[in-house]
């Protein structure tokens, strides 16, 4: 059995999200970003002054990412866009899927060469409808996997070797060999599978030894992953049914947050969970997660 986490879990004080996804830490600003992908908000919370804000996009939002300037790169419905995290502004890019007016973006992340990777999927849910994009710094884009059907959990070895990804509905971790200098993956195999009894993997992040972490959509907890052995080695439960994602922040990157949502649930569930689309941190986790990457050179 994994050992379960004896660390506190706070709640944020902030608005709960629809469907909140995507944290990522800002080490410049010391802050806490998130998007809640149905209602178009970014968050943004600073725990050292205890402030919040929202930007609102007014268009769906599947992820955001850093610029090496500060602001956002962001995968909206309608396509590619970067955000002026000061005023809100929104600069339209392009879209990789403009023909195919049915999907949204989902997850996205950069990757260590500053790239911004973004899945796509269906509004419908059809299997085997999204992709997986690589965004280069010219903006020019590849598909980097097709037939995804809920793309979602990326993550980069420390030593940038190889790609995790999670494509939900098959239960797995996929692991591929990952060369910097192209963004080109090659050598697909499965380093984890996700019991059925533990829900959906969602979102995901790694530490600096090299573990996965794991959210767990309508499995109440996030898990921590050996992908070298496959074998399950830590869980956090919540209070929340459907979790979605998770990445590490604070001063030392100590600070475990994890993005939560409420979309779907019946009145009765939303009465059982309350904190359903709160962000959630476990303080000084007693592991350490690494800096989140910035798109750009």
């Amino acid at each position: 059995m994994p050992e379960q986490l004896n660390r506190p879990l706070k709640v944020i004080d902030t608005e709960p999200a629809l469907l909140g996804e995507g944290p990522v830490w800002d080490a410049h600003r010391q802050c806490i970003c998130w998007v809640d992908i149905l209602n178009g908000h970014i968050h943004e919370f600073t725990p050292t002054r205890n402030t919040y804000r929202q930007i609102q996009v007014n268009d769906m939002v599947g992820a955001v990412a850093l610029r090496t300037n500060g602001h956002f790169i962001a995968a909206l419905k309608s396509g590619l866009a970067f955000v002026n995290r000061d005023t809100g502004a929104v600069q339209m890019l392009h879209h990789p899927e403009v023909h195919l007016p049915g999907n949204r973006f989902n997850d996205g992340k950069c990757d260590p060469a500053g790239r911004f990777w973004v899945g796509t999927m269906a509004l419908s849910e059809e299997p085997g409808a999204g992709s997986l994009y690589m965004i280069e710094k010219d903006l020019s884009h590849s598909r980097k996997i097709a037939g995804v059907s809920i793309s979602n959990g990326l993550a980069w070895s420390p030593d940038h070797k190889t790609f995790y990804y999670i494509d939900t509905p098959t239960m797995e971790v996929v692991a591929y060999d990952y060369d910097i200098r192209t963004g080109e993956i090659a050598g697909k195999r499965t380093v984890i599978t996700i019991p059925e009894n533990q829900g959906f993997p969602d979102g995901m992040t790694i530490d600096r030894d090299g573990m996965l972490w794991i959210a767990h959509w309508d499995g109440w907890q996030v898990t921590r992953w050996d992908p070298l052995t496959g074998e399950q080695l830590l869980q956090i439960p919540l209070p929340v049914a459907r979790v979605t994602s998770c990445t590490f922040g604070g001063a030392d990157f100590r600070d475990l947050y994890i993005t939560t949502a409420r979309v779907g649930l019946t009145e009765e569930q939303l009465a059982q969970q309350p904190l359903a689309g709160r962000l959630f941190v476990v303080a000084d986790c007693g592991y350490e997660g690494v800096e989140a990457w910035a798109f750009g050179e």
